[in-house]
């Protein structure tokens, strides 16, 4: 079963007036829907756009893994572990809470950020808070969430190239760029598909694109 969210139906956020614009896939703040708090071990998917100079003060997470997707700019991570780094486009950033964590988020570019944030649940919560960055991860290769029986794919396609997808008892597809076409439904750029005992899909791209696919057990 294929069920599409589509980018106009995500749940607005954020703080304009700060210059920070949030998007939200899933139930999220005073946006509650118990019909829609998480999908597989996905609990937020959350599309963010900073203005130069915006961002989010420390905040504290715990039991979640946060794995964070660079669409354009640059954004600047520091966390309560000493990490601290800059996160660019095609970069892959995951940050498992664990137990507890404190963050900041900021875009100290001078030019406009947009990135994509996956919260996924833990099979165990608890345990050490822990940090990773991929740089420049590759197309098609695998990046695992062993914390929460995740497995993200990144695909790139040219016009009129189709791929497959995994197999999976849940798999989640969000577009972040470019039109493309899965399972019989037309897919733009923020539009997200949710397909439960994913089997023998693939995706065609009507534009170049690029797509996160989370493949869950």
């Amino acid at each position: 079963m294929t069920d599409v969210r589509r980018a106009t139906e995500r749940y607005p956020g954020g703080d304009p007036g700060a210059g920070i614009e949030s998007w939200h896939a899933f139930s999220f703040g005073p946006h509650y829907d118990p019909d829609n708090l998480r999908f597989g071990a996905l609990i937020a998917c959350n599309e963010e756009r900073l203005v130069p100079g915006a961002g989010f003060d420390e905040h504290p997470h715990s039991h979640t893994e946060i794995v964070t997707w660079v669409v354009e700019g640059e954004l600047t991570h520091r966390d309560s572990t000493g990490h601290e780094t800059v996160v660019r486009a095609g970069d892959v950033q995951r940050l498992s809470a664990a137990a507890g964590v404190r963050h900041v988020e900021r875009n100290d570019a001078e030019t406009s950020l947009t990135f994509v944030q996956t919260w996924l649940a833990p099979l165990e919560p608890g345990g050490e808070p822990s940090y990773e960055i991929v740089r420049g991860i590759a197309d098609s290769t695998p990046y695992a969430i062993s914390e929460a029986g995740a497995m993200l794919h990144v695909r790139r396609l040219a016009a009129g190239e189709r791929t497959a997808v995994p197999d999976g008892r849940y798999l989640y597809v969000h577009v972040v760029r470019g039109e493309v076409r899965l399972d019989g439904e037309e897919l733009g750029p923020g539009d997200a598909a949710r397909v439960a005992d994913a089997k023998e899909l693939d995706v065609v791209a009507a534009t170049p694109a690029e797509l996160l696919v989370w493949e869950m057990s």
